[in-house]
């Protein structure tokens, strides 16, 4: 069963490379862009400095992830400074997309506690360390793997406790929760995703909710205009939007959105301009 590849071809990653090497004074960052960070600290001691003056000394190896736009600095405690690879990141779909918003504001993760990140942090390295044609571009991509194989990490060791991510890293929920992201237009009842999962209609809907936030319907129908919203963005025809994410109409669709969001589509597209 694969848990990401559904969430990645919706709400795919972009990571742009934009330092490497020695950081000899502070760097902030998470101000006016929209960007999310990962910092690789490679060698050296480094503060990490939080939007609410908590401060977090490094002193292995270690990778600084904020999904999201945060504001934060980085210390180098020594005068020699500290050695990092540092990329912007945002996921397609926006801040509110269901991937970046199930992650945690901030993870600090050692190197060494990351073995299936291992080959694709020495490649990393290695390239920045290099010359050769299309570095950046190679960087660039090696960094989305790098974050794809974090996700992976967070699923497989059950890294979050609460939200979409901790769903599909939960046995008994993520093969439910996987078929609702690969057919949203199915109008699944409780019943169904119980039996996915094996559990009884009423052990399923509380195990949900009490991991995820959210009722089965509940969560169903965020998922559903979480894909509508993107496919907005892209220019398609509500009327197309509506039968691909499971609804009779495009009124049926836009009661639904507005119930979710508080606005029709066409405000809402109004609202991103």
């Amino acid at each position: 069963m694969d848990r990401l590849s559904t969430l990645l071809s919706q709400f795919g990653v972009r990571a742009n490379l934009f330092h490497s090497g020695k950081l000899c004074g502070v760097a902030s960052y998470g101000g006016a862009d929209q960007h999310g960070h990962i910092h690789l600290l490679q060698a050296g001691n480094l503060t990490l400095q939080g939007p609410r003056g908590s401060d977090l000394l490094l002193t292995r190896p270690s990778l600084i992830f904020m999904p999201r736009p945060i504001r934060h600095d980085l210390v180098p405690v020594e005068p020699e400074g500290a050695q990092l690879l540092c990329a912007s990141m945002t996921f397609d779909g926006g801040a509110g997309n269901p991937l970046s918003a199930s992650l945690p504001d901030l993870l600090v993760l050692p190197l060494d506690e990351l073995p299936q990140l291992a080959d694709t942090l020495n490649w990393l390295f290695s390239e920045a360390a290099g010359g050769h044609c299309g570095r950046k571009a190679v960087l660039d991509r090696l960094f989305e793997l790098l974050i794809i194989l974090l996700l992976r990490h967070l699923l497989d060791h059950q890294g979050l406790s609460t939200g979409m991510m901790a769903g599909l890293a939960d046995p008994r929920l993520a093969r439910s929760l996987v078929q609702m992201h690969n057919a949203p237009q199915r109008a699944w009842s409780v019943a169904e995703l119980a039996s996915e999962s094996n559990m009884s209609r009423a052990a399923y809907a509380a195990h949900f909710r009490s991991v995820i936030g959210q009722t089965p319907a509940e969560y169903l129908l965020s998922w559903r205009i979480s894909l509508a919203q993107k496919r907005l963005r892209e220019g398609r025809p509500i009327t197309l939007i509506a039968e691909e994410v499971g609804y009779e109409s495009p009124s049926a669709l836009a009661r639904a959105f507005r119930r979710k969001t508080g606005c029709s589509p066409r405000d809402w597209m109004k609202s991103l301009a």
